[in-house]
């Protein structure tokens, strides 16, 4: 019967050694509060439990660590009976006194609460500990931390958010602080809507990078903090424009093109810089055209090098930004313009009248006129002695010319294109007809271009000079050959070639060899006998000033007599 009644003695003191059935508490040991300001507490607290025990007789208090829990009164009381020193009366509050929890929420602090705390619990008339070996320390500083500003979603142009500022240790039923905002960004808001803890606003691209303070005031005690934040705006790209810079310039060099047309003389270094206003930085891209939806880009740098531009760079050129908020894209029309190209002149004989065509190609599209010697022919428009036509289509002009027969020995016919950029021209030489060269006839149309004339020219001087020395040669071991001559006595009949180039000889040619001389050798060495006829081109670079000059001779030829 005994060890029955000792069973409940040792199981309560078995309780006693595990943690909750001890006395023991739970706090900080050091807490900092700002003057004026606000603090929480947070504590628990663990005592023997017993059957006896009821909650409704269980009451807890702060002291401060100097007074005497018999005479004193505490800080903070949870028993309605026992009454708090008045210096602290609704200032230490405990936050919830029905539990076992003795946080301790402090307001409105003082210098004078500086101190240390110690925590006691009273449970009806048998118990009442006091717990002096864990106290709490309590600071109370004149330092006021800055504010803290917030921003509950990220900030996008266009899109209302908010933001919150409050103060450290700020707490409701404190003194009362007053908030107001500042900045760029809500300078447009009316004043009377700035004075919240919770800003409302939406942003806007140019709002990107400017300040924004909260600003926390109180008059008594005094304080007055703030903070400045610099605010991230993200924003689609926007404005978009295109630089541009000739040659190797710096980028620095790079100029601002202030419409979508740019005309570039052709052959030109060309840089394209293309730049777009966005947050976070956007990525640029280059198309030739409109860029499609799987289209390739030519470039993915903001800049596009085009190191010589000619015709074929002639269009269209995008640059494209894009954007997790949106893409935009700008194009520039590139012309390209460049001095003319002539083609011909090209002639022929038509009937009595001699017909020219010439043609030229430029940007813009070039003027043709043709000179006659001195004289300038004027287009569009005909008299007696010749017929002007031009016409212009594109980057082409096309002229013809129908010109009479009433000629002068030696004269130069021009064809002649330009415009801003530059001027070209081509002649031909009108030379006095048949037997003309070297005794044979030449035809009436005989317009051989330049170029290939001079070249045949030069071919054909080197190899009559070798033959002409080997024909001397000859001449030599037959001293008594006598040299035939050879007649031009046919009549002058106009033809033409251009400067420098060969002339072709016609069917209508002389006979090939004249008849020897009464004094030339022997029937029976006739066999033997060569000579040899030669004639040479000049390149002429202006018009000869005599015209026999025009008439010399300008190739060669060898025949063997038979």
């Amino acid at each position: 019967m005994v060890p029955l009644l000792l069973l409940p003695l040792l199981w309560e003191g078995s309780l006693q050694q595990q943690r909750g059935y001890e006395y023991e508490l739970r706090v900080q040991d050091s807490v900092t509060v700002h003057e004026g300001l606000c603090v929480h507490v947070p504590c628990s607290f663990f005592y023997p439990w017993s059957s006896w025990y009821s909650p409704r007789n269980l009451y807890t208090y702060w002291y401060q660590d100097r007074d005497n829990t018999d005479c004193d009164s505490p800080v903070a009381s949870s028993n309605p009976r026992k009454p708090v020193k008045s210096e602290t009366e609704n200032r230490f509050i405990f936050a919830d006194p029905k539990t076992q929890d003795c946080s301790l929420y402090i307001r409105d602090a003082r210098r004078s609460d500086t101190g240390r705390y110690f925590f006691q619990v009273e449970i009806g008339n048998s118990v009442k500990h006091s717990y002096r070996e864990k106290k709490l320390n309590l600071q109370v500083t004149g330092k006021t931390d800055k504010p803290h500003i917030q921003i509950l979603e990220p900030l996008e142009s266009g899109r209302r958010t908010q933001l919150a500022c409050s103060l450290p240790g700020a707490c409701e039923g404190g003194r009362p602080l007053t908030f107001s905002w500042a900045g760029a960004a809500v300078d447009l808001l009316d004043p009377q809507t700035r004075r919240f803890s919770v800003l409302t606003f939406t942003p806007r691209p140019q709002d990107h990078g400017t300040n924004l303070t909260c600003q926390v005031k109180r008059e008594w005690p005094h304080l007055t903090s703030q903070r400045t934040i610099r605010l991230n705006v993200s924003y689609a790209p926007g404005n978009l424009t295109i630089g541009i810079s000739y040659r190797n310039h710096p980028a620095k060099a790079f100029k601002n093109l202030q419409t979508t047309l740019l005309t570039i003389l052709e052959g030109e270094a060309l840089r394209l810089l293309c730049v777009a206003n966005s947050n976070p930085p956007a990525e640029l891209s280059w198309f030739r055209g409109s860029p499609g939806l799987n289209a390739t880009p030519i470039s993915s740098t903001a800049i596009l090098e085009l190191p010589r531009v000619g015709p074929a760079q002639e269009g269209e050129f995008t640059c494209q930004a894009r954007h997790p908020l949106g893409s935009h894209s700008v194009s520039l029309s590139l012309s390209v313009v460049y001095p003319p190209q002539l083609l011909g002149p090209s002639c022929s004989w038509e009937d009595q009248d001699l017909h020219c065509s010439c043609s030229s190609m430029a940007q813009p599209a070039p003027s043709l006129r043709w000179r006659l010697g001195a004289g300038l022919l004027e287009g569009n428009q005909s008299n007696a002695s010749h017929v002007v036509t031009s016409i212009s289509e594109g980057p082409w002009t096309n002229s013809s010319l129908s010109l009479r027969p009433v000629l002068n020995e030696g004269l130069k016919l021009s064809c002649e294109a330009w415009n801003v950029h530059g001027t070209q021209s081509a002649s031909v030489l009108l030379l006095p007809g048949r037997g003309l060269l070297g005794g044979r006839r030449c035809p009436r149309a005989g317009v051989v271009p330049a170029a290939l004339g001079g070249a045949g020219a030069l071919a054909l001087l080197s190899l009559c000079l070798c033959l002409l020395s080997f024909c001397r040669v000859k001449a030599c071991r037959r001293q008594a050959a006598g040299r035939p001559k050879v007649r031009n006595d046919e009549d002058p009949v106009m033809g033409t070639v251009t400067w420098g180039s060969q002339e072709k000889l016609g069917p209508d040619r002389p006979p090939e060899q004249a008849p020897p001389s009464k004094d030339g050798p022997p029937s029976g060495e006739q066999q033997e006998l060569y000579y040899a006829n030669l004639s040479f081109y000049e390149m002429k670079t202006q018009e000869p000033q005599n015209p026999e000059a025009t008439g010399s001779p300008e190739y060669s030829e060898i025949k063997r007599a038979g």
